[in-house]
């Protein structure tokens, strides 16, 4: 197993290699079945390198993969734990079983639907989970009572609840449904149960509640219980995983300098050559930033009928006309006529 060459702490290397999450890693070592150099670890405070040989249960543990995430419609009466004390149905139930570790990004309660992400990289996790990354979570809330401007003020401008305090909301009226109202909500931290709880807050009761979008991420029309990979392209893109890899080689002690940027050539037309009063276009490129031509009195035209300024030579708007040359010291020219021949 490599990991890298600055020191790690052992569960977050076994978590990243897909063996177990950190806590359920730090339970392995305290039952003796990790470890390191052929030395059985007692506690999880040890830090390891790429020079170290990691064993679990005797067999090496394997090379991290490289972060994947899945979208799936979670229904409603599952939780999203790996274990559930009280022995509900859980998401994992329900995965396919040829998938491998995966751990959810954030948390719907159970009695909440929609978009749930999944992925097999423990840093991701954290990353995409953190308030900072500023990811909008946008939810389709249905709510018993009537909602008014008045009423969903307090969310507008952030709310504490029982001394919990919640960030303004994004709240949008869609219609009145009977004693229901639809509404969509968005927020940026995602704390346990915030939305049911701040809606008890102003008098509204939760009913229904349906994730539809964790950042770049739409639920689309997956179908409930659904499970849809993200292709690596578009994680890339949305991700920037890029720099996640960067920093892994910079780690790993493997990172190469980027090529400089070749600027981007942006294509002009010119005049190449001017034959009988009819310009012929060609394309040339040219570099940002390069000098520009030294511009005249008359515009680029597009026409091929006019004279382009940028020839080579551009004709003078107007000739003066040649002197004439001093018949002075030539000799007279001959008279012009016929005339008739003597006999």
């Amino acid at each position: 197993m490599k990991t890298t060459e600055k020191p790690e702490r052992i569960a977050k290397v076994l978590s990243r290699a897909g063996v177990a999450s950190r806590r359920d890693a730090e339970k392995m070592i305290l039952a003796g079945r990790v470890s390191v150099n052929s030395e059985r670890l007692e506690t999880p405070a040890v830090t390891v390198t790429s020079n170290d040989i990691i064993t679990v249960d005797g067999k090496p543990i394997a090379d991290p993969d490289p972060p994947r995430v899945w979208k799936y419609h979670k229904p409603s009466g599952e939780v999203t734990t790996a274990r559930d004390e009280k022995d509900r149905k859980t998401v994992f139930d329900s995965l396919p079983i040829d998938m491998p570790r995966v751990m959810p990004v954030g948390r719907l309660d159970i009695t909440s639907e929609g978009l749930l992400l999944l992925t097999n990289d423990g840093e991701l996790k954290r990353r995409l989970e953190l308030p900072s990354t500023g990811w909008l979570r946008r939810y389709r809330v249905r709510v018993h009572g009537r909602v008014t401007d008045d009423v969903v003020a307090p969310l507008l401008k952030g709310i504490t609840v029982e001394g919990v305090k919640y960030q303004p909301m994004e709240v949008q009226f869609d219609r009145q449904q009977g004693a229901n109202a639809w509404l969509t909500v968005a927020l940026r931290e995602g704390k346990n149960r915030e939305i049911r709880r701040a809606m008890d807050a102003i008098g509204l009761s939760v009913n229904r509640l349906i994730r539809v979008s964790y950042g770049p991420f739409q639920l689309g029309d997956l179908h409930t219980g659904g499970i849809e990979e993200v292709r690596p392209r578009a994680l890339k893109e949305q991700l920037n995983l890029s720099d996640v890899e960067r920093q892994r080689r910079e780690e790993a002690g493997h990172e190469k300098q980027d090529a400089p940027e070749r600027p981007v050539a942006a294509t002009v037309r010119v005049a190449s050559k001017v034959r009988r009063g009819k310009v012929q276009p060609a394309l040339v490129t040219k570099a940002p930033g390069a000098r520009k031509p030294k511009s005249t009195s008359r515009s680029l035209s597009t026409n091929p009928d006019e004279v382009s300024a940028t020839s080579t030579r551009a004709k003078p708007a107007h000739k003066r006309p040649k002197r004439p040359q001093s018949t002075r010291n030539q000799p007279p020219a001959a008279k012009s006529g016929n005339k008739d021949k003597r006999r």
